[in-house]
């Protein structure tokens, strides 16, 4: 399986890459609902937000774990702005555009991109990183790596 991300803000999960894409992006209807419920899809707006964050990373794993590691995520971090596609109106993009990542780990890739966005010099970032920090964004990445379907350590290699 191929997972295209393309990582920006999110009004709920903080930012959206990979573990999102595995989590909301693959669930039905019903699946989306469970998640944003945190196990009650009558809650789906109302549930505990942590719990929500850790439901996706508990989803996304049910997708990691079905295809056995036969998947590579591409995450694409250009027109970023601190709102998702899925928002009816978003805010036009904050950040400069940083590039491409491609990873075997889901976790790892997402981690990357987070760091990168605390690494740069643009003036957005700022602007970005309240989303993230604001809605607890890391959580995810946190309770991803603690069911053990990959890891927050990486190497970036840069290709030309």
């Amino acid at each position: 399986m191929l997972v295209l991300s393309h990582f920006k803000g999110h009004p709920m999960g903080g930012y959206g890459g990979a573990l999102k894409q595995l989590s909301i992006g693959v669930a039905s209807s019903y699946g989306k609902a469970y998640i944003h419920g945190a196990g009650v899809p009558e809650n789906i707006w109302t549930s505990d937000h942590d719990s929500f964050l850790e439901s996706m990373a508990e989803a996304a794993g049910s997708v990691v774990d079905y295809f056995k590691g036969n998947m590579i995520y591409v995450n694409v971090m250009k027109n970023m702005s601190v709102d998702c596609d899925c928002c009816a109106v978003a805010e036009d993009p904050c950040l400069n555009d940083i590039g491409i990542l491609v990873s075997t780990d889901p976790i790892a890739v997402d981690q990357a991109c987070i760091d990168l966005v605390y690494a740069c010099d643009d003036p957005g970032k700022a602007h970005f990183l309240e989303r993230i920090e604001s809605r607890n964004g890391i959580h995810t990445i946190e309770a991803a790596t603690a069911l053990g379907y990959g890891t927050r350590e990486y190497e970036l290699i840069e290709v030309e």
